[in-house]
């Protein structure tokens, strides 16, 4: 395990451990972060834990073109008393995420420094909301970071009414042009969009 100082570099990915854990320690700033995603790190730790950096192998990504849509959800995606935005209300959106109760985690890991932190590389133009709304009240979204034109790094979804995060998901990877979206580590939810895992190092190249 390699423990971080205030400089900002990262050990080589192939320095991870199995289960994909890199480095501990550090911060979160901007310049950080974004050396982070650029070289397929990403940070994921728990509140009161010292950072947790990570690059895991093999990655769980979606390429746009596999995406899977039910015909329930493009009946969702047909409500005209839902409507979406992009970078509409990014707080509001990352806010909500680290409110929600998620199965199988005790707290969450959006802490306030995490939110600060991706305020602030939205601020910059590199970090990106998902709106879906009811009137004016926020009942779904999805954030995430952009490295370059190739690749979206998803971080966080919620929903306050059903499909709500799927539509904001969904209507975001059909109306953007990125070759990948990261989705980072395995989940059952997202494999049933078409999401699969590739090697690490084919993930890297789409970085460069």
């Amino acid at each position: 395990m390699v423990f971080l100082t205030s400089k900002i570099e990262f050990p080589d990915v192939s320095e991870a451990s199995e289960d994909g854990m890199l480095a501990i320690g550090g911060d979160l700033s901007s310049e950080r972060l974004l050396l982070a995603y650029q070289k397929g790190i990403f940070p994921w730790f728990e509140k009161g834990e010292a950072i947790l950096w990570w690059s895991p192998d093999p990655r769980f990504v979606l390429f746009p073109e596999k995406l899977k849509i039910s015909k329930s959800m493009k009946q969702v995606l047909r409500n005209k008393d839902l409507s979406v935005t992009i970078n509409n209300d990014f707080e509001g959106v990352i806010t909500a995420c680290s409110q929600m109760e998620r199965k199988g985690q005790n707290g969450t890991w959006i802490t306030d420094e995490m939110i600060n932190a991706y305020i602030k590389l939205y601020e910059l133009g590199f970090a990106k909301s998902v709106e879906v709304w009811r009137n004016k009240n926020l009942i779904g979204g999805f954030y995430g970071v952009a490295i370059n034109e190739r690749v979206f790094c998803g971080e966080s979804m919620f929903s306050k009414e059903p499909n709500a995060s799927k539509m904001a998901f969904i209507s975001f990877i059909k109306s953007s042009n990125y070759e990948l979206i990261d989705c980072q580590l395995y989940t059952k939810h997202l494999e049933s969009f078409g999401a699969e895992n590739i090697s690490r190092s084919t993930f890297l190249n789409y970085l460069l």
